[in-house]
């Protein structure tokens, strides 16, 4: 049996919870077997390589754009899909990739106007929406809950 694999996707960090959020979610994924790769831009990359310097957590790190290459090349795919998403990009982001990836998409949608950005998804993947910018814990309770089957199936 091959290693299970998750992609995390993140965009501009622009809302506090984002970084803290990802970390708790690859502590999730790696305490059930699963490998994380984190994809996301430069200053995304940045501050989770701040937050965890000793990389107990961060294995793998790569460019947003040249994974998103990767999957469409066919070079590479993942099993689970999470896509951070707080603005418009995050959406199209998430888009791209309920297309182009056969993994199991879930968005994280998080923010000032978390409902209404989840009102605007029109393709398939599961949703994880929580008006969090500051205080992570809303968004927390509610990833703990998709992450209790989402572990568990492909």
């Amino acid at each position: 049996m091959t290693e299970k694999t998750a992609l995390i996707l993140l965009g501009c960090p622009q809302v506090p919870v984002q970084t803290s959020m990802a970390l708790y979610l690859v502590h999730g994924l790696k305490e059930h077997g699963i490998r994380p790769v984190i994809a996301g831009t430069v200053a995304a990359r940045k501050l989770m390589e701040v937050a965890d310097p000793g990389r107990h957590y961060l294995e793998e790190m790569a460019d947003l754009d040249e994974t998103i290459d990767e999957i469409t090349g066919k070079q590479r795919d993942f099993d689970l899909c999470f896509v951070f998403i707080h603005n418009d990009s995050g959406i199209a982001y998430a888009g791209t990739m309920a297309y182009i990836s056969r993994a199991r998409l879930y968005t994280l949608i998080f923010g000032e106007h978390a409902e209404e950005l989840a009102g605007e998804i029109e393709f398939p993947c599961e949703v994880v929406a929580a008006k969090a910018v500051h205080n992570p814990m809303p968004l927390k309770r509610k990833l703990d809950e998709v992450m209790q089957w989402a572990v568990s199936k492909r």
